[in-house]
């Protein structure tokens, strides 16, 4: 378990001060938790004009609780209802390559805050636009060779793809607004029934 300690320096003052704020902050990828954390504070003399030097000590007690705390990680998920898929590298040809219809990929990572951001509109474009289009999403960090073949430099990316290749001018990368993605995927979805 990782602890970082803040502490504060010596105090002097004439009048009898409230012990210094310590902040003890931690990790949980031991699923250890701080059970208590108390500050003790004894005041010295230190010379003839009665200045009060502070000193502190704190005192932790951990336990552990084996597997019974929510890990901390937050993940991009799929819900069952919102119409995205999230395939790996195995299943990319079948499900996008071969696919008849259009095949919107978001190349997503559990890590990526922008990625949870635009997480909400993408689901939203997959139930809007259930009937003309597809929408499957790709971990970034589980799938390194569609990252290296299609050369995701940036999180979150978006690529539309029709007949097995990627349409010209479809690749966007970064967080999105709602309005803008429904204008983007109007655009391209515009191009591609033209073609």
């Amino acid at each position: 378990m990782d602890i970082v300690f803040s502490n504060s320096t010596l105090l002097f003052r004439q009048q009898p001060l409230v012990a210094p704020v310590r902040t003890v902050t931690g990790t949980h990828r031991q699923q250890n938790i701080i059970t208590s954390a108390t500050t003790t504070t004894t005041p010295t003399t230190t010379s003839s004009k009665n200045q009060l030097l502070f000193g502190s000590r704190t005192n932790l007690s951990l336990k552990s609780y084996n597997n019974t705390l929510p890990r901390l990680a937050i993940r991009v998920r799929c819900g069952a209802s919102s119409g995205i898929t999230e395939i790996t590298e195995s299943e990319f040809p079948n499900t996008v390559l071969k696919s008849e219809r259009p095949v919107l990929v978001e190349f997503v990572a559990n890590w990526c805050g922008p990625c949870r951001l635009v997480a909400p509109a993408v689901e939203w474009l997959a139930q809007e636009y259930g009937d003309r289009l597809t929408v499957v999403k790709i971990d970034h960090d589980s799938n390194p060779q569609l990252i290296e073949e299609y050369k995701v430099y940036g999180l979150p990316t978006l690529i539309l793809f029709k007949n097995g290749q990627e349409v010209p001018e479809s690749r966007r990368e970064g967080a999105i607004t709602k309005l803008k993605l429904k204008e983007y995927i109007d655009t391209l979805l515009d191009s591609i029934s033209v073609a």
